[in-house]
């Protein structure tokens, strides 16, 4: 029984035209999210790396709240300004509070603006201007940390990047509709998708024994297999998210400082 208060960056859109215009920015289905509903969705580069990933919620029928991680409101707002010409949506970016229920019987008052399931996939995320203080244990940033990367859940400015293509960070599923019609980056999306998803690398979940290390860079021998992106303390070791070379998808041990780690697929990769 828990919860982590934080904050996110939340933009919001809201005019005669947003409906329209972020059908045709964000990779998510605008029109099939009903009032109250949130889903995960991406803004990419016209080539199709990501720009932003963050949630969006449907506040009214043409006002919506998109919630991204803390320090990435800026450049979500950008992304979006860039492309709007003559459209009647005004766009405002405010920091808000995150309460983030490990257990949702806890979260007791759910008034916030956002109410959403966690992007863990269990757990609730309450998000407003201003929140009530919960009555559970607070929760650190470390143990947060690695709820995040045991759910294998990437974040702004660690795993998702203005290089990052959406496939291999393994989030298109909960964040693409392939039903929708066009959006700005489209391409290379349905094209990884074509191909069977054979990306030049992916996101797994890595792990060993000991104190949290310094060094990022996982090894196969002599050669360079991939990179530690965030990484937290896990009981008497520690747990990582990581990017792995395509030669080394199917590998369950790498090393790390010259000691075994363990390597495994993150949840949305096992069927």
């Amino acid at each position: 029984m828990s919860v982590y208060i934080g904050e996110r960056d939340v933009v919001s859109v809201e005019g005669p035209e947003a409906t329209a215009y972020l059908q045709g920015q964000i990779s998510q289905d605008v029109l099939g999210l009903a009032i109250g509903d949130s889903a995960w969705s991406l803004i990419l580069q016209p080539q199709g790396k990501v720009d932003a990933w963050f949630r969006i919620t449907r506040a009214g029928d043409e006002a919506y709240l998109l919630d991204v991680d803390a320090g990435f409101g800026d450049a979500l707002l950008a992304r979006l300004k860039r492309f709007k010409l003559r459209t009647k949506a005004e766009l405002e970016l405010s920091t808000w509070v995150l309460h983030a229920y490990e257990d949702p019987a806890d979260a007791t008052d759910r008034s916030g603006p956002i109410v959403a399931q966690s992007a863990t996939g269990s757990g609730v995320d309450i998000i407003g201007p201003s929140l009530e203080a919960p009555v559970v244990e607070q929760r650190s940033e470390d143990a947060a940390t690695r709820r995040r990367i045991l759910a294998g859940v990437p974040a702004m400015g660690s795993e998702l990047t203005e290089s990052t293509i959406p496939a291999e960070a393994r989030i298109v599923d909960r964040s693409v509709s392939f039903t929708k019609g066009c959006y700005t980056g489209q391409e290379l999306v349905a094209r990884v998708d074509s191909r069977g998803d054979n990306t030049p690398r992916r996101l797994r979940i890595v792990s060993g024994s000991g104190p949290v290390p310094s060094d990022d860079q996982l090894r196969s021998g002599d050669d360079d297999a991939g990179v530690i992106t965030s990484v937290a303390s896990n009981g008497d070791g520690w747990v990582a998210l990581a990017y792995v070379k395509r030669s080394f998808f199917d590998v369950t041990t790498l090393s790390l400082a010259g000691e075994p780690v363990e390597v495994r697929p993150v949840p949305s990769d096992v069927a």
